[in-house]
Order: C-alpha cells, then sequence, then structure tokens
C-alpha cells in the first residue's frame, strides 16, 4: 500500500473516530460520563445480604459502540459499593532459607470475582494476579520462571535495573511448558516495582486477563526510615485496573478490545470487585500502581483534605510532599501516606477519581492506634548542575492514535536497534508528544531496564511529586520532556507507550546498551 493512500486512510479513520482529544482521560476527565446518583453511599461498608443483581457489574452496551469506547468521553467508573473487604496479595515465600530464589508460574485461573460466577483468568502462582516479591539492595536473586498458559508469554520485571537477558522483553518468550532461570544482584534503592508479560502483540491481553504483580525492593535507608511498614495492615499495596466483564461475568478482551487503549467500568483493586478497605487511625502508607491497560487515574479523598507522597516509580523522594491529589497514567506508581486520625470525618471516607468515581472505601475503626510520625528526610536525590546543562543525544517522538501509531515515524522493528548507548554513561533524551489532527493524547512512556531523573517538562522543573526515580512518565500533547538516564547493564532493552495497546501496535523502539 503507498504512503499516499496510508495517510488518507489514517486521515479518515481520525474523522470517523473522534478519538483523542487535547489530553484526553486528564484534563478532560470532568466531561466523562456523570456518576451514577442513585448509589447509596451510606452502605458503602454494608454487605448487601440480599444481592440478586446478575449482571449489574457487566457493561452496559449504552456505552459502547462497535465494541469500542470513545476517548473524548470515557466511561466512568462505577462506583465501588464496599461490600467485599479488599484482597491482600500474599508475600512469596523464598524456595531456599538462606537466600532469596523464587519460583514464579504463569497459569490460567478460575476466580470468583462475582458471587456465583466463575470468571476464567490467569495469574501467577495462583488464579489472579501474583504475589509479591520482596528483594533487599546488594543481594543476588534468583527466580524460576514457568509457562504454564497455552501459549508464548515472557516475565518482564518493570521498573528492575538488569540485563537485557534477564529483563524479559519480546525477545525472552517462553513457550508453552517451557521454563528459564534467571539471576541477578539488586544493585538500585528501594522501590516498589511490578512484572507482568511482554510478549509482542500480545501483552495486552495477557494483562488484561490478569498477568501482574509487586515487587519490593528494601535497603539499608528504607530500613531505619519511620515511615509505616507492617505489610497488610499499615503498608498496602493497590492494584487499580479498569475491565469489561460480559453478560456471562467473562473477560471477553477480543469482543471488547479498543486500538487506542481498553478502558472498563468495572474497577478491581487487588483484583477485588466493590472493595473495602478496613484501616486504623493511623497513619497509613497506599503503594499505589496504575496497572490498567490505557486508564489514567487521579486519586483523592472525597473529602478533599491532603495525603502527602513519598515515594516515585523507583524510590522515596526527598521529602514528604503534601497534595490533595495525584494523577498516575498506565504503568505508573506512587507511595502516599493518609494520616487517618487527623482528618475531620471519617464517615463514608473514599478514595475518589478525578470525576469523582468512588475507587475504594475507607472502613475506619474507631480504636485509636499508636502514632508514628513520617521521617522529615527521606532520601538524597538530586539533579546535578552537569546533568542539567547537558545537551540532548536522543530524540524521541511520538505519535499516532490506534493502529497508526509510531515512534520517531517507525513501527517496532525487533530486527532493528534505534539507539546505541554507553554502558554507565548518562545521557539526555527528549521526548515530544506530537499532536494529530485531533489533538493528540497523553502517551506514558516507559524505559526498559533503568531508572531515570525529569530533568525538565517544556523547559519548566518538574513538579517537587517527581523528583524521584522514574521509569514511566506522562507526556502530555504538544510537550517535550527531558531525562537523564544511565544504564547500569548492557544488553537490548524497550522503549514503548505503556497503553498496552499501542505497545502492541508498534509503538516500541529498541536501544542496545554495549
Amino acid at each position: 500500500m503507498s504512503k499516499k493512500i496510508q495517510t488518507v486512510m489514517f486521515i479518515m479513520s481520525a474523522l470517523l473516530i473522534s478519538g483523542c482529544s487535547d489530553d484526553a482521560q486528564s484534563n478532560d476527565q470532568n466531561n466523562r460520563h456523570m456518576m451514577n446518583q442513585n448509589s447509596n453511599e451510606g452502605n458503602h461498608h454494608m454487605m448487601n445480604q440480599n444481592s440478586n443483581e446478575g449482571n449489574h457489574h457487566m457493561m452496559d452496551d449504552s456505552t459502547m459502540g462497535n465494541g469500542h469506547m470513545s476517548h473524548d468521553n470515557v466511561v466512568s467508573l462505577k462506583d465501588s459499593t464496599g461490600e467485599n473487604e479488599l484482597n491482600i496479595p500474599p508475600l512469596l515465600t523464598s524456595d531456599a532459607a538462606d537466600r532469596t530464589e523464587y519460583t514464579i508460574k504463569a497459569q490460567t485461573g478460575k476466580v470468583e470475582i462475582f458471587d456465583g460466577v466463575t470468571t476464567e483468568t490467569l495469574g501467577y502462582n495462583g488464579d489472579l494476579l501474583g504475589p509479591v516479591l520482596q528483594f533487599k539492595k546488594g543481594e543476588t536473586v534468583k527466580i524460576h520462571t514457568i509457562n504454564e498458559l497455552d501459549e508464548e508469554t515472557t516475565f518482564h520485571w518493570h521498573g528492575l535495573e538488569v540485563s537485557g537477558e534477564a529483563d524479559g522483553g519480546p525477545h525472552k518468550t517462553l513457550k508453552p511448558g517451557e521454563k528459564e532461570l534467571i539471576e541477578f544482584e539488586v544493585t538500585q534503592e528501594a522501590a516498589t516495582l511490578w512484572f507482568h508479560p511482554h510478549p509482542e502483540g500480545k501483552t495486552s491481553e495477557q494483562v488484561y486477563k490478569g498477568l501482574a504483580g509487586l515487587i519490593y525492593i528494601e535497603d539499608s535507608n528504607s530500613a531505619k526510615l519511620e515511615i509505616p511498614k507492617e505489610y497488610g495492615k499499615n503498608d498496602i499495596p493497590l492494584v487499580f485496573q479498569d475491565r469489561v466483564f460480559n453478560e456471562q461475568g467473562q473477560l471477553d478482551y477480543k469482543s471488547v478490545m479498543n486500538e487506542d487503549g481498553t478502558i472498563g467500568d468495572t474497577l478491581l483493586v487487588n483484583g477485588t470487585v466493590n472493595p473495602v478497605l478496613t484501616v486504623g487511625k493511623e497513619q497509613v502508607r497506599l503503594r499505589l500502581l496504575n496497572g490498567s491497560n490505557a486508564r489514567n487515574f487521579t486519586f483523592k479523598l472525597n473529602t478533599g483534605e491532603s495525603f502527602v507522597q513519598i515515594a516515585t516509580d523507583g524510590g522515596f523522594l526527598n521529602k514528604p510532599v503534601k497534595l490533595n491529589e495525584v494523577t498516575l497514567t498506565p504503568s505508573e506508581r506512587a507511595e502516599i501516606i493518609i494520616d487517618f486520625s487527623q482528618l475531620k470525618s471519617t464517615d463514608s471516607l473514599s478514595l475518589i477519581n478525578e470525576d469523582g468515581s468512588i475507587l475504594l472505601p475507607f472502613d475506619v475503626l474507631d480504636q485509636e492506634v499508636e502514632d508514628t510520625q513520617t521521617t522529615k528526610r527521606l532520601n538524597d536525590f538530586a539533579v546535578t548542575d552537569e546533568e542539567k546543562n547537558m545537551p540532548v543525544t536522543k530524540n524521541i517522538e511520538l505519535f499516532g492514535m490506534m493502529e497508526h501509531v509510531e515512534i520517531n515515524g517507525k513501527k517496532f522493528d525487533p530486527d532493528r536497534i534505534d539507539f546505541t548507548q554507553k554502558q554507565g554513561v548518562t545521557e539526555v533524551w527528549e521526548i515530544y508528544n506530537k499532536k494529530d489532527m485531533m489533538g493528540g493524547m497523553i502517551h506514558p512512556f516507559h524505559i526498559h531496564g533503568a531508572q531515570f531523573k525529569i530533568l525538565s517538562r517544556d523547559g519548566v522543573e518538574p513538579q517537587e511529586n517527581e523528583r524521584g526515580w522514574k521509569d514511566s512518565i506522562a507526556v502530555h500533547p504538544g510537550e517535550k520532556v527531558k531525562i537523564a538516564i544511565q544504564f547500569k547493564h548492557k544488553g537490548v532493552y524497550m522503549f514503548h507507550c505503556h497503553i498496552l495497546e499501542h505497545e502492541d501496535n508498534g509503538m516500541m523502539g529498541q536501544i542496545e546498551v554495549k
């Protein structure tokens, strides 16, 4: 097909879809569908013993058109009714008593997400999602990966600084029944990372059906900090994922898949529908992961009160940053602390999205808990003058929508190396989100195998809560972001948009570190 015909087809499809307004999903979220005014907020924490809703949680046909949803008018999430206590993922136990050695299996599963309905899913070492892996800086880790699926998959360690061979990109697929041992030294500081599949063209569906898990790295600094650390009590992992369930309560990805990013109306938090989190009147640390295929979340309290952010994707901020809301695009993480003893009211308290959708109600226990004062100094992260004054050596241009997405005018080619960089050498990349005729959309940009520093957004220093290690960054239409990045290890690594359907459609490139 000629370039001219392709261009005409692209323009026609853009006009038909009305798919990507300026800053869609972020600045335009107030234009989403109105939240359900009939929700009984007073009963958020009560179990509905007479629930006979059947397919209440399934996608209403009126919100869909040919299986696709508009990004101009992103469907709102149904409010959590708070009837199910939040599932807390288990901490995976090492296979060996004297070292950290894990076995992780990708497998099929069946879960009763809705009462009386069995949903077919995927999971790691279980039916849905996966356990939490724990690493310590300086230790050597061994992981036995096993593919028990009926299709190829990979095990990608998102945010982990490892060799290209261990990273688990699309070159490292395991066929059904295959297994592989990877071994690496943990060289980075305390952080909340995650793992998920990364097979070419299949990532979005496998993540959608349940393949995702968290990684905690601890170090000597995190051990001494006065912050909530009791796992499952005041240190809570939260994986947010929006999904569409059909009338049979199944995740029929192919029928709802949107080339521009699949958006759902039903929220799962740690795989729990209609969750509630029970907490004490104390400081509680929430480790937030946007594990969705495409939806952006802006987390805030329904009372409008503030909390503090203490960490970004790859580590602690230098000091707690007071915020009323924090926005995460797909794959981004943030650690926040809410002091439930200092809130004006804890009745009907919830974590909500920007449009008011109730994401996670809190059931705050009456008894006071021993107070913990958050350490004022958390880290010694810094952007050096040398890094600020370095010239740009790599330019990344993100462009397009639907299946017409590209980086620097090209789609992913596994046989093409787009850039090279020397191991241990810091370079400055400039990422530019080029607007299209519809205005464009936010692209969450992720680089494998390294953490980076944000130098500037359109020439301006980043906000305080972005002054920490990052591996994914939201790039708005027309925006140019400069980052300083150094790879500790050698190998071939991916860089791509983390809207998973964009990634599968070829919005991905490769850098070889020598």
